[in-house]
Order: structure tokens, then sequence, then C-alpha cells
């Protein structure tokens, strides 16, 4: 598995989208911690699905990030998340973008794999794909000056599957007829990460 380590921004001349396999980029963040307005974003792992993972280190304070952020505002590349409420949220707190158009793997697993609780993304890559994933880095320190091997492989697995999972999660979707609720919810989810950033995240604003 090739792992390219990046610092701030993606290399010019690195072009993801045409890479892109069926026009979507995997894409996962690493922060200080779950707040976005406390805890930092320290990483962003990106994989066009060819086996390959570019990993963009953030200095704190330093986001100018313009290829990278030409890429997530790209309205020809999918960007393909698990948990993305949280990714995008974050992604605009730190890179100042809407990320669109998007796809989660986590809200098409709740919406066609409704036999179970289990949505987390070890648990679909091990029911649909097979493979076991460590979630032993989980916790780590992201902010570090220098990540190490252990913790460039962990985020490197948590966009190496997920174009293997859109694939089988279409079928499902499509199979349940439920493709067109998959998308309506998709592209509400940078709206659902803007009212989390505005203060919004509970009570949901949907809830009675």
């Amino acid at each position: 598995m090739p792992i390219d380590l990046h610092d701030g921004d993606l290399p010019d001349g690195l072009d993801l989208k045409s890479l892109a396999r069926g026009g979507a980029v995997a894409i996962d963040t690493e922060t200080m911690g779950l707040n976005p307005h406390r805890d930092r974003l320290c990483l962003v792992q990106l994989s066009p699905g060819d086996g390959t993972v570019h990993l963009v280190q953030f200095r704190k304070g330093e986001y100018d990030a313009p290829n990278l952020k030409r890429l997530l505002t790209d309205p020809e590349v999918t960007k393909l998340f698990h948990f993305a409420r949280f990714d995008v949220a974050v992604m605009r707190a730190y890179l100042g973008v809407a990320c669109q158009p998007v796809y989660c793997t986590k809200v098409a697993s709740k919406l066609v794999r409704t036999f179970t609780d289990k949505h987390g993304l070890k648990d679909l890559v091990k029911d649909l794909l097979g493979v076991e994933l460590s979630k032993q880095q989980q916790s780590s320190d992201w902010g570090a000056a220098e990540l190490t091997p252990e913790q460039m492989k962990y985020a490197a697995s948590d966009v190496l599957h997920l174009h293997d999972l859109k694939e089988k999660l279409d079928v499902m979707l499509a199979r349940e007829g439920r493709t067109h609720l998959a998308k309506a919810c998709f592209d509400f989810l940078p709206a659902r990460g803007e009212l989390d950033l505005g203060g919004w995240e509970q009570p949901d604003i949907l809830s009675h």
C-alpha cells in the first residue's frame, strides 16, 4: 500500500480527479478530538481508489491548501466518506470549504443494513469485505510534528476500502429501492455539518 505524506497541501501536478475510481475520491480526517471548535484539524487522508493513499498533514494555524480545496469543491468529484457529518464540518471549520457532492458509507449502511446496529467502519469492512481493521492508533496524538509509521498506516486504512464499500452498498440501496433516499441524505450533509458548527448539534432541529 503506497502512502505519500505531504506537508500542508497536495502537491502541484497530482491529479487525483483523473485517477478517481467511479468519479470518487475517498477522504477522512484526523483531529485532536471531536469538538471542531476546540480540536484542530491535523490530517486529511485521500485515496482515488487505486490502492494508493495521500496524507496531507497540517501545522497549527496553516490551512491554505489551495490544491486540496480545489479538489474538495470540484462538482465533478464525489467526496467519499465514512461518517461524513463530522469530516465535512471540521473541513468547513478549518479549510473554509463546503465539500460537495458527498457520499457517506455510514449513512448508506444505516439505510440498508437495518438488521444490525453496527455501522462503524471496522464492522462494515469486516462484514462486507471480510477485512479486519486495526483501530489501535485511533486515539493517538495526531498533532505531533512527526507521524509514526503506525499512525500513517492507520490513517491510510480509513480510506483504502471506501470505494469497495460504496460499490457493495450501492447494490443494496438499489435492491431495497432507497438510492434516491440516500442521495437526499448525502445532499443534506454539508448543511448538517454547518448546523453542528452553529450550535444545533443537539437538540436536532428536526426533532419534536
